[in-house]
């Protein structure tokens, strides 16, 4: 016999797991969400060209969901601030630029990987 505290718990679950989803759909309307969605798809077509495996696939992959995690999280933070905030604030607008900031770390961090793994291949393929 199932527990009434266990539907209750699933239930919760998948409440949750349905607001994450609508979070992930709203997220090609963010400013800068198709910059990265096109650099992701870039870096993952780049990666079956140059056939890109085992760790450095993983590291790629991982560098991707960084980026749009910290773009989503930035777009959260800044949706936040506006909404219990709306006029012009000194120190909202440096959160929110500390905000974007750790966006471009996790972004310039991503392209330096990316660029040493795309370069080693890239430079293979032309030596041969």
């Amino acid at each position: 016999m199932e527990n009434h505290e266990d539907k209750n718990y699933l239930k919760k679950r998948k409440k949750a797991f349905g607001h994450a989803w609508d979070g992930l759909k709203s997220f090609p309307k963010e400013a800068h969400a198709k910059i990265h969605i096109i650099a992701a798809m870039v870096v993952l077509g780049l990666a079956f060209a140059l056939e890109v495996k085992g760790t450095e696939l993983l590291l790629l992959l991982l560098c991707i969901a960084l980026v749009i995690s910290a773009e989503m999280l930035n777009s959260a933070f800044e949706r936040l601030c506006d909404a219990l905030h709306p006029e012009q604030h000194p120190l909202i607008k440096e959160g929110k630029n500390l905000a974007a900031g750790a966006v471009l770390v996790c972004s310039g961090i991503s392209a330096a990987i990316g660029l040493f793994i795309f370069g080693q291949k890239l430079l293979h393929l032309l030596e041969q």
